[in-house]
């Protein structure tokens, strides 16, 4: 989601609060909150032994009914599905953590499932973690849809005239329509800020005051509008590798394709200046520019018939380079192939996560506004993004965002804007330097709208969820987090680049196991 990013004017913070009757208090929450009837508040959670598909840590799991629609709170009702690691330190423990792994679509349950594995000493005795899946996604009521529309609209992502232009369109409407048909009125209620209040939910549930929350990747998103909310109910907040939901459709382009080009480069660079790098001595962007006119021009294949696309290689370009770990398999990737080896080309292929839940679209294009008028639109975007990224040419997964939404059925809930934070804690706010899903750029973005709240630190290497690639980082937001210190802002943490092949999943600096890849499916989604 992204542009160039010129930084607006600074807006001034509304601090002062009036002093207003209890029935105007009352009146004016309910607008914000556009609900003319008070949804029934939430029976207090109730929990059943569980078992973590991991095999490790002691689990609790229980279900919240929320209404589909607030505005029709005795209409049709979501089932969320919850899952929590209590505190292993029951006598300093601080309360729950809520967490979030992003996508859109990734599974907070499994989230949480993870936690053992996946978050410090430090957290799992002072928290309760508590994950829960975002109404549609994973156990709660996921949206169904048909395979073979979800598979036409995949074959149309990338338009390459107006009449399969007007055909994505079509394909778009008609996969939106079908998972209407098979999922009900949910599908058209699945926004951040419908997702926002069940959280708040989440939070009277559990009997608590005031929450805490970690959101990586799409999760920070959740976390922005709760922040924009629920103020008053926030005790600390983290947000890891952030959403900016300010930006419009050119500017979500532009600030994604300079990010994978600037990654591509970091990853160009350690490979001239690391032995053991299959490619080191070579010059990579000259390769890489090479693979690609190659692709295009139909010169690639596997063996026989079946063509290696241009799109092909930055699809697999953005998984390779969603974290440093994959980089030495990168490298020997574009070897395989440019000696047309395909046997080792699909051996590295393999490798990657498996793709997101189809839940993706029904959120994403429920809170941007994406529509583009005509195909001359697109075929603009393209030119002008070439320029930008004269070796990765452009971002697939901002391409594929913008492309997937155009039109789409639903209305666009929660659309862009920049945000009103007034009243949280500091909320710290992280972001690795060369991250292609969400941007530097995005991270910095944020952090200036919500003002002096924010708390701004940034990882000066390359890689998506600092919690897990940057151990000075994960020192940061575990201190903040059970403490509420948080560190300067505008900190700097050191890059780690890698030195040698490493175990999929593995964080920098053998730390906790990075979850992302296997609950998001890496180079897929943000």
């Amino acid at each position: 989601m992204s542009s160039s990013y010129p930084p607006s004017p600074e807006r001034p913070k509304r601090r002062g609060r009036l002093a207003v009757g209890a029935l105007a208090t009352a009146l004016f929450a309910q607008l914000l909150g556009g609900t003319s009837v008070a949804a029934p508040a939430p029976e207090p959670l109730t929990w059943q032994p569980c078992e973590s598909p991991y095999g490790v840590g002691t689990f609790e799991c229980a279900t919240l009914t929320v209404p589909v629609d607030r505005e029709r709170p005795q209409g049709a009702t979501v089932d969320l599905a919850l899952a929590r690691h209590r505190a292993t330190d029951p006598e300093h423990r601080i309360g729950p953590l809520l967490v979030n792994p992003g996508g859109p679509g990734g599974s907070g349950r499994e989230f949480a499932f993870a936690a053992p594995l996946s978050f410090s000493p430090d957290l799992l005795e002072r928290f309760d973690i508590v994950g829960f899946d975002p109404r549609g996604i994973g156990l709660s009521d996921p949206v169904t849809c048909d395979e073979e529309l979800i598979a036409a609209q995949e074959s149309l992502l990338y338009p390459d005239s107006g009449s399969s232009f007007a055909a994505l369109r079509r394909t778009n409407r008609v996969l939106g329509d079908d998972c209407r048909a098979r999922t009900g009125s949910l599908v058209d209620h699945m926004d951040s800020t419908s997702v926002a209040r069940d959280m708040d939910a989440i939070r009277a549930g559990l009997g608590e005051e005031r929450i805490s929350y970690y959101g990586v990747s799409y999760g920070t998103a959740l976390g922005e509008r709760y922040a924009e909310l629920f103020p008053d109910r926030v005790r600390a907040m983290t947000l890891d590798s952030v959403i900016d939901h300010s930006l419009d459709s050119w500017t979500l382009q532009k600030t994604r394709a300079t990010a994978m080009e600037e990654s591509f480069g970091q990853f160009a660079d350690w490979c001239a200046r690391t032995a053991s790098c299959v490619l080191h001595g070579r010059d990579v962007r000259a390769l890489f520019d090479s693979l690609y006119r190659r692709a295009a021009a139909g010169e690639l294949s596997w063996g026989g018939d079946v063509l290696f696309t241009d799109e092909h290689l930055q699809r697999l370009a953005l998984n390779f380079l969603y974290g440093t770990a994959d980089w030495f398999r990168f490298a020997e990737f574009l070897a395989d192939l440019d000696t047309l080896d395909p046997a080792g080309a699909r051996s590295s292929l393999r490798v990657q996560g498996a793709p997101a839940a189809y839940g993706y679209f029904p959120v994403l294009c429920q809170d941007f506004d994406l529509a583009v008028p005509s195909y001359a639109t697109l075929a603009g975007y393209r030119r002008r993004l070439a320029r930008v990224a004269p070796v990765t040419r452009f971002s697939t997964l901002a391409w594929t965002d913008l492309t997937g939404c155009q039109g789409w059925p639903a209305k666009v809930a929660d659309p862009q804007h920049e945000l009103h934070i007034d009243g949280t804690p500091p909320i710290l706010v992280t972001n690795s330097r060369y991250d292609i899903a969400t941007p530097h750029v995005w991270g910095a973005g944020v952090a200036r709208q919500i003002g002096r709240e924010a708390v701004f630190l940034t990882y000066d290497g390359a890689g998506h969820g600092d919690y897990w690639s940057s151990p000075c980082a994960r020192d940061a937001i575990d201190t903040y987090l059970t403490t509420l210190v948080p560190p300067a802002d505008g900190t700097h943490c050191p890059a780690v680049w890698p030195t040698g092949p490493s175990a999929p999943r593995r964080s920098q600096g053998d730390g906790p196991v990075d979850p992302l890849p296997a609950l998001l499916g890496t180079g897929t989604r943000g």
